[in-house]
């Protein structure tokens, strides 16, 4: 099919990004909204805006033009017959999307593709009642659309191959990624998306840091653009914690998709984010108020009087990681210690994964007195998060800060707490089964192979969907080879023998591939 014509139905936010980018494509756009005068708007919004990129040497006056004359308001439903695609935009509602799609085949062709731009309810369902329900597809766009270069092509039960195919190449034209996922909730991105926020919540409500900290280390440490706590002001409670209800209660409550009760607590408190001056952060005109919260508090620890490190014993899970800390100490003239056991004096650092540093300090047979573990899944030069065990003697974990927290290793007490108020780069946690960035991080990787053994789409498709949809630093399979698969197994292995959570349970996907030693990326052939 070669498509000429794109109508659009719902003239909103969405709506008008699609029609955006099929003008662009050379596509002729027909705007409808059953509210009156909201086309008219739609079409109004999106001139002033191309107006203003033109004015920024984005497009030549020339392309403004052409565009501008291929988007076109009707007044009638029916003046829409003439598109080869009809693309469907409006409210989340199962009832009035079905209402939408009866009206909208008595007035195109057998032959007209519908599409559905819904974002979590069933593509299934809403073809279910059409006379055709084999051309409905569900084609699902990112907010801003053309910026977000990626789109979510979904396949009912019903729908014809030849469908897909025709989105597909349309999503092409219009610049962006076509990636196709099978009719299950949340698709591929909205799936994709659950253990970050979800898995962020869990470790504030057992206490392990605050949420201005959970959100330092993940953007600081592990990479993410947006900390999962300034994400959820941003969207909006109201919109993230029904999200995260309706796909826990649509996996007829999977552990692993599991929300947490503060979000329901900040609903009904009307604690949305930003939109309202408030959630998890204060907000001014919709920018973050600077507060002087835990995240800018200097830790006790830091300003011990004595904080003179004798030397350092390492115990270290992956030799990779000993060598790491090695070099990091002989930068900073600090004496290692490299007894079969630690001299009382010295300070125990263990790099442990998936484990608390009491039990680390069991395992390595070492006293929880001297422990402070530190998590070596993010890189030394980004940021340290160190985590003592609940006994530590407060002189050994002044003694980490020091070495950590601002590197500048054994200085003097006189210049220490000027140095601490300076520092920027570690983070003290409370002792958690699993530190805060690896507990999400593998979160993120094991839910990514547990869609791909699901087979809702291709191992390629989950990478480059929640890479481009969630801005993620990785997709999440290419992330597990990035980090190796056999330390996301150990990660997650160790907190599910800890904590007896099914949350934590690898997906077979992770098992197999780690024991194997290949890609995550490896596909079964087909005999």
């Amino acid at each position: 099919m070669t498509v000429n014509t794109l109508a659009i139905v719902g003239t909103g936010i969405m709506g008008m990004g699609i029609a955006q980018i099929a003008a662009q494509a050379g596509i002729q756009v027909l705007l409808y909204d059953a509210k009156a005068g909201a086309a008219e708007q739609g079409r109004q919004s999106l001139k002033t805006m191309l107006e203003k990129l033109t004015a920024k040497g984005k497009f030549s006056d020339d392309e403004l033009q052409a565009m501008l004359s291929r988007l076109t308001v009707v007044q009638e439903l029916s003046q829409i017959a003439t598109a080869e695609i009809v693309v469907e935009a409006i409210i989340e509602n199962l009832d009035i999307k079905k209402q939408l799609f009866a009206q909208l085949e008595e007035v195109v062709t057998p032959d007209t593709v519908l599409a559905t731009n819904t974002s979590s309810l069933s593509v299934t369902a809403i073809a279910a009642d059409c006379d055709y329900p084999e051309r409905v597809a569900g084609f699902h766009f990112f907010n801003p659309v053309p910026l977000m270069k990626i789109v979510e092509i979904i396949p009912g039960l019903s729908t014809q191959q030849s469908v897909v195919d025709v989105l597909a190449d349309l999503a092409k034209r219009m610049g962006h990624l076509g990636v196709v996922a099978k009719d299950t909730p949340g698709f591929i991105v909205n799936h994709g998306g659950r253990a970050y926020g979800t898995e962020a919540l869990k470790i504030l409500g057992e206490g392990i840091a605050s949420f201005e900290q959970i959100d330092r280390i993940l953007r600081d440490g592990a990479g993410f653009r947006m900390g999962p706590f300034e994400l959820l002001d941003l969207t909006g409670i109201d919109v993230s914690h029904p999200v995260m209800e309706s796909i826990y209660d649509q996996f007829y409550h999977e552990a692993r998709y599991r929300p947490h009760p503060l979000t329901r607590q900040m609903l009904v408190g009307k604690k949305l984010g930003r939109k309202v001056g408030g959630g998890f952060y204060q907000y001014e005109k919709g920018q973050k108020v600077s507060v002087d919260s835990a995240q800018n508090q200097v830790p006790k620890a830091a300003l011990v009087a004595d904080a003179t490190i004798r030397s350092v014993w390492i115990g270290a899970d992956l030799a990779e990681d000993k060598t790491q800390l090695i070099d990091y100490l002989n930068a900073h003239n600090v004496t290692i210690d490299d007894n079969d056991t630690p001299h009382p004096d010295s300070l125990v650092l263990l790099a442990i994964y998936g484990e608390d540093t009491t039990n680390a300090a069991i395992r390595y047979q070492v006293d929880p007195k001297q422990a402070v573990a530190i998590d070596m899944l993010t890189e030394l030069t980004k940021h340290r998060t160190l985590m003592p065990s609940i006994v530590t003697q407060e002189r050994f974990v002044a003694q980490a800060y020091a070495l950590f927290g601002n590197s500048t290793g054994n200085k003097g007490s006189d210049s220490r707490e000027a140095d601490a108020q300076e520092a920027s780069s570690a983070t003290l946690i409370t002792e958690s089964t699993g530190f805060v960035a690896q507990r999400v991080v593998a979160m993120v990787i094991n839910l990514g192979c547990d869609i791909a053994m699901q087979k809702i789409a291709t191992p390629e498709d989950i990478d480059n969907a929640v890479k481009l949809g969630l801005g993620y630093p990785y997709g999440p399979i290419s992330w597990g080879d990035h980090l190796g698969a056999s330390r996301v197994l150990l990660i997650l292995e160790r907190i599910y023998a800890l904590t007896g959570d099914p949350r934590y349970r690898p997906s077979p996907w992770l098992q197999r591939r780690a024991k194997l030693d290949v890609s995550l990326f490896t596909q079964q052939a087909i005999y």
